[in-house]
């Protein structure tokens, strides 16, 4: 009897420290985080955002109902997340998950879809394989962030145009998260906005061109065209962070003004310049092109600041490949062949704004050099890889080219670098100047500018999408329509916004690698049998030996 109360007491107690430990933890949320990768620890800069918030904000996660698995794990991650914000925040979060048109007749889900539509919500049609074959399926793999009155929608889904798997698009959306939570609860609960603006008037990259990059950018921030042409002071004083993509006329010295204003007044600006003019598209139908140097009018802009394009084409063994009409008469088959003047730049993994990227597909590149100037930290960001050989514009060029075999010992160099990060006080390229024609009244004469970034990268492309030649329907910035690669341009472009645009550097949440440790599909395919049976066969045979076990022991304790 004394045994039993005392087992008793023991139970008791377990269960009254068990319910205070549920209590308590009611009110004092944590958790120890014990994966390498450190999942589940957030950010010390997601932390003095949420903690920054003085309203309550609403979370709605459109991520719900009847969900294919991967898409599941997206939804418990996004879950996971969010618990983590509320716990920390020192308002309240209200985070509710919906399925818009779960058990709505085609009619009305139809009216729902399109007013989501109009606050920037939008489906995803997805392929869902069952016993009858395919059938399709709707989801809204996005959320919509407020408070204070102002809401931003939210993609949860990276990359779903790219080539890959759904278990990639799903490994890359997770890693993501965290920035993609945080950066827009700093934009609801500050106002800030951002505006980027890409530069025309000097043919500069098309809006089709320059589709995807707008498109991507406009998700968070007020992106657009700017003509250097029209655009005054005020204008320029709105601006964050200014893009000049490609342009193929020289600037007037009343557009370099502007610029060097933009500078002075710790604007950002991202220069991709091709030095040299050469396209893939004049090659075809003509033997040869003779590649030249382009005269922009802006060397001695960069010079003083810091840097310098040179008039040189980078031919490079790690290249991109093009499709090649390869045969004789009405023989000819398309075939893909490398074409080293397309090579693929390899991000520098020391530095935060390219860590974690993939390679970065490029065309017709120049190679950069430093100046030393007082004030002003260069950085590389891109370089070509060790197998490079650099050819002096004027260049003749042929697609004959790409059938020849390259010697390896004629590209056995070190890498150059193509893309460099800029930070100080740059020194004005107009101070004590006149004022150029067209500049009617004075912006100020300045001889350093606030502390800024400004990144210069030699080629033009690196942010031109491609466009289909039947339709012009346009592919996702960094895809490659041919060998239907995804590579690096994307992540580039929205990194250097994201770089350039924020005090809080919010770039090393985009850099967080977790890693998503994925059954092999194939194992699982060919050992499932086996599996199967040491699954069901293995806790019972344990048990049966435990069993076993304790009734000899116990029977060996008590005959003694």
């Amino acid at each position: 009897m004394v045994i039993f109360k005392s087992r008793l007491a023991k139970l008791l107690a377990g269960i009254v420290l068990l319910v205070l430990v549920n209590v308590l933890a009611q009110y004092a949320y944590t958790r120890i985080d014990f994966t390498r990768e450190k999942r589940y620890t957030l950010n010390p800069k997601t932390e003095a955002i949420i903690q920054q918030a003085k309203q309550e904000i609403n979370v709605t996660v459109f991520l719900d109902g009847d969900l294919p698995a991967a898409f599941r794990r997206l939804k418990l991650a996004t879950a996971d997340l969010l618990n983590d914000y509320k716990a920390l925040a020192n308002v309240r979060i209200n985070v509710v998950f919906a399925d818009p048109i779960s058990g709505l007749p085609l009619n009305e889900q139809d009216t729902v879809i399109n007013r989501l539509y109009s606050v920037g919500i939008e489906p995803t049609t997805l392929n869902i394989k069952n016993d009858n074959g395919f059938a399709q399926k709707t989801i809204f793999p996005m959320a919509l962030v407020s408070s204070e009155g102002r809401q931003l929608p939210i993609k949860l889904l990276q990359n779903m145009d790219a080539a890959g798997s759904y278990e990639d698009n799903i490994n890359s959306s997770i890693q993501n998260l965290e920035y993609t939570f945080t950066s827009a609860i700093k934009k609801v609960i500050t106002g800030e906005n951002p505006r980027i603006g890409f530069t025309e008037g000097n043919g500069e990259l098309s809006d089709l061109q320059l589709s995807d990059a707008l498109k991507s950018l406009s998700t968070t921030y007020e992106a657009g065209r700017v003509d250097l042409a029209v655009i005054d002071k005020a204008g320029l004083d709105r601006l964050k962070i200014l893009f000049v993509t490609k342009p193929q006329r020289a600037f007037t010295e009343a557009e370099k003004y502007k610029l060097d204003y933009f500078v002075m007044k710790g604007g950002s600006l991202v220069w991709s310049i091709d030095q040299v003019s050469a396209d893939l598209d004049s090659l075809r139908g003509k033997t040869e092109q003779l590649a030249f140097n382009k005269a922009l009018n802006l060397d001695d802009m960069l010079f003083i600041y810091g840097a310098r394009i040179n008039y040189n084409l980078v031919a490079d063994a790690n290249c991109a490949e093009i499709p090649l009409a390869m045969g004789d008469g009405n023989q000819n088959q398309i075939q893909l062949a490398p074409w080293l003047y397309y090579p693929i730049l390899l991000p520098d993994t020391t530095s935060a704004l390219v860590k974690n990227i993939d390679g970065v597909r490029a065309e017709f590149v120049s190679t950069i050099d430093t100046i030393g100037v007082k004030g002003v930290n260069k950085t590389t960001i891109l370089s070509t890889s060790p197998y490079n050989k650099l050819h002096n514009a004027p260049k003749l060029l042929s697609l004959q080219m790409a059938a020849e075999q390259p010697d390896p010992r004629d590209y056995a160099s070190t890498s150059k670098p193509v893309g460099v990060l800029m930070e100080g006080s740059f020194p004005s390229v107009f101070y004590n100047r006149t004022l150029p024609e067209g500049i009617t009244t004075s912006y100020g004469n300045f001889e350093k500018s606030k502390p800024t970034r400004m990144i210069v990268i030699g080629d033009g492309d690196i942010f031109k999408n491609q466009v289909s030649a039947t339709d012009n329907s346009v592919f996702p910035l960094g895809f490659d329509r041919f060998t239907q690669q995804n590579f690096g341009n994307k992540a580039l472009l929205l990194n250097i916004a994201d770089y350039l645009s924020s005090e809080d550097n919010l770039i090393a949440l985009r850099n967080k690698d977790i890693k998503v440790r994925l059954l092999d599909k194939t194992k699982v395919r060919t050992e499932k049998l086996t599996w199967q049976i040491m699954n069901a066969l293995l806790p019972i045979g344990f048990l049966l030996l435990f069993g076993i076990f304790q009734y000899y022991y116990r029977k060996y304790k008590y005959t003694r």
